[in-house]
Order: C-alpha cells, then sequence, then structure tokens
C-alpha cells in the first residue's frame, strides 16, 4: 500500500534485519531479509509474492480451506515455509483439524496467535 524503500534502506543502514508480513495485494517494495505471505480469499495476492516469500502463513477458517492452502503451497518457492494457522473465534473446531492435516502433511506447520492467548488485540 505504501512505498516502504526508505524505511527498509534506513533500518538496514542502521544494521537492523527487515520482516513483514503482507496479503501479497499491493505492490512490493522496499528491501526484506524475511517476507511472510498470508493471502486472503477476498482479494487475489499479485504472483511475485509466491517466489519472493520466505513463508506462507494461511488462515483456516473451515474445512474447505485446507484446499485453498494446498493450491497456494502449490505456487511457492520451494525453501519457503508452510503455516496453517486457526482462525481464532473458531480454534477449538479447527485446530484439531489442523494438527491431523499436519501430521497426514508434515511439510506443512502449525502457528497459533500468541498475542490472543496474551489477550493483547
Amino acid at each position: 500500500m505504501y512505498d516502504l524503500s526508505q524505511l527498509t534502506q534506513q533500518l538496514k543502514a542502521a544494521d537492523k534485519n527487515t520482516h513483514i508480513e503482507t496479503s501479497g495485494v499491493y505492490p512490493l517494495t522496499g528491501d526484506w531479509d524475511w517476507i511472510c505471505f498470508s493471502p486472503k480469499k477476498f482479494k487475489k495476492p499479485r504472483e511475485v509474492f509466491y517466489e519472493r516469500s520466505d513463508e506462507l502463513k494461511l488462515v483456516i477458517y473451515h474445512k474447505s480451506d485446507f484446499k485453498w492452502a494446498i493450491e497456494h503451497s502449490k505456487k511457492m518457492n520451494p525453501k519457503a515455509k508452510w503455516l496453517l494457522q486457526p482462525e481464532w473465534s473458531r480454534q477449538e473446531e479447527i485446530l484439531p483439524l489442523i494438527i491431523a492435516f499436519v501430521k497426514e502433511y508434515p511439510r506443512w506447520s502449525i502457528s497459533l496467535q500468541t498475542h490472543k492467548f496474551m489477550d493483547i488485540p
């Protein structure tokens, strides 16, 4: 949404690592050490994020989301991490499904919204 080139340039000049999480909807700007690509169903991401991202993180809300996750993973660069995260309001129902999925497909890992457990918005 914003040009982050100047920000990342200044962070790099201060010897800082740069990390971003993005839905991939807007053009990628800036110099990033790590890109977490978290596409959303309601907006199509830009294709560049599949090859440039270090991590694919998908929020699972419904059983059908596993098929959606697999479709995205097929486009990812081979070095990227693949993570599934239960949608917070449906965690009790969805987390057991994610665990079963990861046992069957160990290329995937589980991600949890740690800040929600600590009651941080």
